[in-house]
């Protein structure tokens, strides 16, 4: 059931401001309009919400593969935010951590795979269960 790897604190330290281009760029068609680069924005501050609340870890695995989660990509977990239907968490489960989609049913909690290869976790009323985090990020390496 590992999942993830390497959980890390995220502590920003100063701005972190990176060149941005002054329109959203299509993925469509081509505009002309795009010569020209715009002041910079601050990742900190786009992507994260909660510094204190939010650690990063890489995943480890494919079961996650049908929602665009591959292995090897950096999550930005922030335990700020409250589980629902349908977020993406990194959840404790008996003394494990796994990366899954929360699913709320009539019989309880399921953690969902986004592969079919992996079956679904019911999280039963004996499991020492905690949902440690929401993945409120996903940052991939082309």
């Amino acid at each position: 059931m590992k999942d993830i790897k390497d959980i890390q604190p995220i502590t920003p330290i100063e701005p972190f401001s990176v060149s941005t281009l002054g329109e959203a760029v299509p993925a469509g068609f081509p505009s002309p309009a795009q010569d020209y680069v715009d002041e910079g924005i601050d990742l900190n501050r786009e992507l994260i919400r909660h510094p204190a609340s939010t650690f990063c870890a890489r995943v480890a695995g494919d079961s996650m593969r049908d929602c665009g989660i591959d292995d090897g990509d950096l999550l930005i977990i922030d335990k700020a935010l409250t589980p629902k239907e349908g977020s993406v968490a990194v959840c404790f489960v008996d003394g494990e951590f796994t990366l899954k989609r929360i699913s709320i049913r009539a019989d309880g909690i399921w953690l969902e795979p986004a592969n079919p290869h992996y079956p679904a976790l019911h999280v039963t009323d004996g499991s020492n269960f905690q949902v440690w985090g929401i993945v409120s990020y996903v940052v991939k390496s082309m």
